[in-house]
């Protein structure tokens, strides 16, 4: 009896096409399609060891299926962002530290540089030194020019090269604050347990990075206004972003997937896993392992971990590229390798079905059975 043909194909699993498409196409992404046999139903779902079970169950039974010595999957590894002193811009200070706190009575920005010129504004962490700036970049030009009708021309000049130095330190102080700050650094931090990550994301965080974002924009366009709680707390969110959680488990899938492409390859050295007159037990053996823990169990997170990349890049490269010109060489070479990483690794799933309808496409036709069908 003719064994029945199998295909592999891109679809959404059953149940979560509708929603994973809106989330898509919220994130205005395409993602990288779930690997479904066509008319089998799904089986299985992720298993309750998480991630790490699931791959290890996968590349066990996919070795044994094909009688190929098991590959265990390589240490997943991510760029780690420079240290710390490498991305903070020293920026100079100018004459402001200098200036006599009592020369500028009158003017609502002498609190300012008074906060600015004590010992606390001096060791202030950078987001508390950029909304200083801003507030004197707010303030400074009314106090200028009362300085002027007063004749007290050099004073309005040293004021007026102070808010100069900051308007063109503002990009600088914007990502000493954030890309260059511990929040974001915290953010891009890997966790030690993904645990069923990306199962309790959301937009929440989406909607606070696009929020600083704004920020960002409109202080570069010259709306000085800020408001310091609000923009800690932005900070403090971000802090609790889940951007390490998402480079970690990439790596991890990456690497799982890798291995089991190494097995396909191994398997195809030997030869088409069915020849034009023949079909091995194997095949119907692999068309169940396929189904139940590659689609039933991987593919629901592959597929959620795309969604997550396509989402949450988006607003972090906003503000490379707002402050693109403040970029540091740390920060510029780290992005790079980030970035082309996660290129490789949203690929991984496509790669591995690819490989694995290469080793399925000898079988493709109506051949005969092979001992025990």
């Amino acid at each position: 009896m003719a064994a029945p043909r199998r295909s592999w194909a891109f679809s959404e699993p059953p149940g979560k096409r509708q929603a994973g498409t809106r989330a898509c196409r919220s994130a205005g992404c395409c993602a990288t399609g779930i690997l479904l046999i066509a008319g089998a139903a799904l089986l299985g779902g992720c298993g309750a060891g998480g991630a790490q079970e699931d791959y290890r169950e996968y590349l066990t039974r996919l070795a044994r299926t094909l009688s190929v010595a098991a590959v265990t999957p390589a240490d997943p590894s991510v760029p780690a962002l420079p240290p710390p002193r490498a991305l903070h811009l020293d920026l100079p200070p100018g004459k402001l530290d200098a200036l006599d706190f009592l020369a500028i009575s009158g003017c609502a920005v002498q609190v300012t540089i008074g906060k600015r010129n004590s010992s606390l504004g001096r060791m202030a962490r950078p987001s508390q030194r950029l909304l200083l700036d801003l507030e004197y970049l707010r303030l400074a030009p009314q106090c200028i020019a009362y300085q002027r009708r007063q004749g007290e021309q050099a004073l309005a000049a040293t004021l007026q090269e102070a808010w100069d130095l900051k308007r063109s330190q503002l990009p600088s102080q914007i990502f000493n604050a954030t890309l260059g700050g511990e929040e974001y650094r915290a953010f891009w931090r890997a966790p030690l347990d993904e645990g069923d990550y990306p199962a309790d994301t959301g937009s929440a965080l989406l909607t606070t990075l696009e929020q600083l974002n704004a920020q960002a924009e409109r202080w570069l366009q010259g709306d000085y206004t800020a408001d310091n709680l609000e923009v800690e707390l932005l900070l403090g969110q971000i802090a609790n972003g889940d951007g390490g959680a998402l480079l970690r488990a990439l790596a991890r899938q990456g690497a799982a997937l890798a291995a089991a492409d190494h097995i396909l390859a191994a398997r195809s050295e030997r030869g088409p896993l069915c020849s034009a007159t023949w079909r091995p037990p194997e095949v119907a053996i692999l068309d169940n392992v396929v189904r139940r823990f590659f689609i039933g169990a991987i593919q629901p997170r592959a597929a959620a971990l795309n969604r997550r990349y396509h989402q949450l890049l988006p607003p972090v490269t906003r503000l490379e590229r707002l402050l693109d010109a403040a970029l540091p060489p740390a920060y510029r070479a780290w992005r790079a390798d980030r970035d082309e990483l996660l290129a490789d690794l949203v690929q991984s799933p496509r790669r591995h079905v690819q490989a694995l309808q290469a080793l399925q496409r000898p079988c493709a036709g109506e051949l005969p059975a092979g001992p025990g069908h």
